[in-house]
């Protein structure tokens, strides 16, 4: 999501390191630095593009693929600026391990808050530019002639003057011994033949063949495996447990203590060790939180609604509480959401080989540095003798920011030096150990003057904060800007209404359950209390839901370019088919502009079928826009899925919710169609993955008022004996 989760031991003391032959080519960026390798001092140059003797092209991604597209995206954009053949296109992941020991020649690894394109795209380019400008001046160099005079289509240089050409490959030692000029310009995107066209992704043949090779698929020589469990209350410790009861059961080798808080059995496979350990007799400290409970963490937020309690401001303009203490006409709602689980398909894991000279981990990451930096931390070996290998991701949503299973599979290796071992976190664990999506509830008031004119809001938040548990040195003044999001004036998350009188206030309230970012973070429940809330507020001045809106965009024209969008294609102001109701939500998140229209039917008030959902999308610039489609159907699964069947409880300091069967998922046949729009307008780059799925809840809810005239202020539906029909 951001660079919360920060490498460890940021001073590595490594030597250069052999990136192998071929043509190596990347640039200077603003957080790398120079080093020196073999004889020669210069500068330490980004292995963004590899060239091979026979014109295949590998592309280093330095970004996690986790189903999100990035991997294809970047290369597009690589391989636009190289001008190679895409049909001879691969890629590979450096490790941060060659990263550190390269001064961080890729940058950041860090793969959330939609930001795995548009915060690297700008040296990725740059890198593809760089190269194709060496790879171009190699071949002027041999012809001897000025390299502007020469041209290149898919890999193959032209000199049209002499009628020569080559390619790529037949050049790559020459280009590789040239100095990289200090920049080369980039194409205007709407010259682009690669990137910004809808490509078929590069890994979608080696997973639907089942080649590709995730975490939990890694085999090695002599691999045992481990399962392990950890305090089921938050906060508390293992006392004891006693070995001496298993030591019978087949395939167990090992009891290993895993910190203060967990055991692990090893055994010669999973559920060996996994059977071990559910008949292994284990003396919880539940600690101070063995009596917390989701009940109560309600009543406590509920009070942190109220003026009387502090809060620190988010955003204000005017003097809403005066306006609002002095309006003919108020209209006051309470929202609120739950905690939610990543619950990705694939648990955590990772799998270990450690040696007092040596640490290699492979692990589906979503952050390769912070992951290396828990290797060096748990290890406690100097990181020029760590690395982590980075594998495909089943799923991550954010959980795989974090890094406390891979800490505890190297502290589970440490104990059987140089045998190589698998921890994979049974389902049961990955539910009830995850860092969840923040619980909040929001208080909304909103006043009118005589003549039905929005003349003033003020939103309340009383919940968690994710910065105050992950990274507190972000705390500023007591406000964690994370929870505002697209509630402010400014940054990638900016509120689309224009209120004369505004405030939105948090009142920070913790409750000992981890919080985490989870796919789309606070834009979740933000635009559910926001939009459902302007619809309560259309409703009160008598007024259409799209038209009441409008009228606030006047100074938002990117926020109403996409509201204009759906409410067009969904038919807006046409009648719906009979027994269909419509409702809408518009947003903005991690820098783009994201809009849906619900086209719904309810049957005896609680069934409900949604049988069109339009949504609407500006990221800037679309380098995949078939990518984008699929982006946004995945997000509506997701959204939906927390929307209908979500929500984390805690009772007796325990997640109640274990497995599958109590944390359920948006079947098949429940997912409404959803028809896209990619609208790119230019001039910024937006996120994809996580933007659109605040926009599925609250248009979906707005659809089911209309339908019923009942408000459903909470969440998961469930809760309010809601259904699918």
């Amino acid at each position: 999501m951001t660079d919360a989760i920060r490498i460890g031991r940021r001073s590595f003391v490594i030597g250069g390191a052999t990136i192998g032959a071929g043509l190596v080519v990347g640039l200077e960026i603003p957080f790398g630095s120079t080093s020196a390798t073999g004889a020669e001092a210069a500068p330490e140059i980004n292995a963004w593009v590899v060239v091979k003797p026979d014109d295949t092209v590998v592309i280093r991604i330095a970004r996690s693929e986790m189903g999100q597209g990035t991997l294809t995206g970047l290369a597009q954009l690589v391989a636009e600026e190289l001008d190679c053949d895409w049909s001879k296109v691969t890629t590979e992941h450096p490790t941060p391990g060659q990263s550190a020991a390269r001064n961080r020649p890729w940058g950041d690894f860090n793969t959330g808050g939609s930001r795995g394109i548009r915060s690297s795209q700008d040296y990725v380019r740059k890198g593809g530019a760089i190269a194709r400008a060496m790879l171009i001046q190699a071949a002027a160099n041999d012809w001897k002639v000025p390299a502007g005079e020469c041209t290149v289509e898919k890999g193959v240089i032209s000199h049209a003057a002499s009628g020569r050409s080559t390619t790529y490959g037949k050049v790559a030692d020459a280009a590789a011994k040239l100095t990289p000029p200090a920049d080369a310009p980039l194409k205007d995107p709407r010259d682009w033949k690669i990137a910004g066209k809808s490509l078929k992704r590069l890994d979608t043949a080696d997973k639907t063949t089942g080649k590709m090779v995730y975490g939990a698929d890694v085999t090695l020589p002599g691999m045992l495996n481990a399962a392990i469990k950890d305090c089921p209350v938050f906060g508390g410790r293992m006392a004891s447990y006693d070995a001496s009861k298993i030591a019978g059961f087949k395939g167990v080798k090992k009891v290993v203590r895993v910190g203060d808080t967990a055991v692990a059995v090893v055994a010669d496979t999973w559920w060996h060790a996994k059977t071990a350990l559910d008949a292994l007799p284990i003396v919880w400290d539940e600690g101070p939180n063995a009596k917390v409970s989701s009940a109560e963490t309600a009543k406590w937020l509920a009070e942190g609604l109220h003026d009387s309690q502090p809060a620190v401001t988010g955003n204000q303009n005017g003097a809403a509480r005066a306006a609002i203490a002095a309006a003919p006409k108020t209209i006051e709602a309470v929202y609120g959401y739950p905690h939610q689980n990543h619950a990705a398909l694939e648990p955590l894991n990772a799998t270990v080989l450690y040696t007092p000279d040596k640490c290699e981990v492979w692990t589906g990451t979503q952050n390769g540095e912070a992951a290396f930096g828990a290797v060096v931390e748990a290890s406690g070996l100097p990181p020029e003798k760590c690395d982590v290998h980075k594998m495909m991701i089943g799923g991550g949503f954010g959980r795989r920011l974090f890094t406390d299973s891979i800490k505890q599979a190297v502290l589970v290796a440490k104990q059987l030096p140089g045998t190589p071992v698998k921890l994979l976190w049974s389902r049961e664990e990955d539910m009830t150990h995850g860092k969840y999506h923040p619980v909040t509830q929001c208080r909304l008031v909103g006043c009118f003057d005589a003549n039905n004119n929005l003349t003033g809001l003020h939103m309340r938040i009383s919940g968690q904060s994710i910065l105050a548990t992950v990274r507190p040195e972000a705390i500023k003044n007591g406000v964690d800007p994370v929870v505002f999001q697209g509630l402010t004036s400014t940054g990638d998350a900016q509120l689309g209404y224009d209120v004369p009188n505004l405030l939105v206030e948090h009142a920070m309230r913790n409750p000992p359950v981890p919080p985490g970012f989870w796919r789309g973070v606070n834009i979740n429940q933000n635009a559910i209390y926001l939009e459902c809330f302007m619809d309560e507020l259309a409703h009160a001045a008598g007024e259409d839901p799209v038209a009441f809106r409008r009228k606030l965009m006047g100074k938002h024209p990117k926020h109403l370019a996409v509201l204009d969008a759906v409410a067009e294609r969904i038919g807006w102001g046409k009648p719906a088919p009979e027994g269909r109701h419509r409702g809408v939500a518009v947003y903005m998140g991690f820098g783009s502009y994201v809009a849906a229209a619900a086209e719904v039917s309810v049957t005896d008030g609680d069934k409900i079928k949604i049988h069109r959902i339009v949504a609407a999308t500006d990221p800037g610039y679309a380098v995949n826009p078939a990518q984008i489609e699929r982006q946004i159907a995945g997000s509506f699964v997701y959204g939906l899925s927390a929307l209908f069947h979500g929500g984390i409880t805690v009772k007796n300091g325990r997640v109640e919710q274990e497995n599958f069967d109590s944390y359920d998922s948006l079947r098949l046949k429940d997912m409404p169609k959803v028809e896209s729009i990619v609208m790119p307008s230019g001039g910024f780059w937006g996120g994809v993955g996580e933007p659109t799925i605040c926009v599925a809840a609250p248009a979906v809810l707005n659809a089911y008022f209309a339908a019923t005239g009942k408000r459903i202020r909470s969440v998961p539906l469930k809760d309010s004996n809601i259904t699918f029909l």
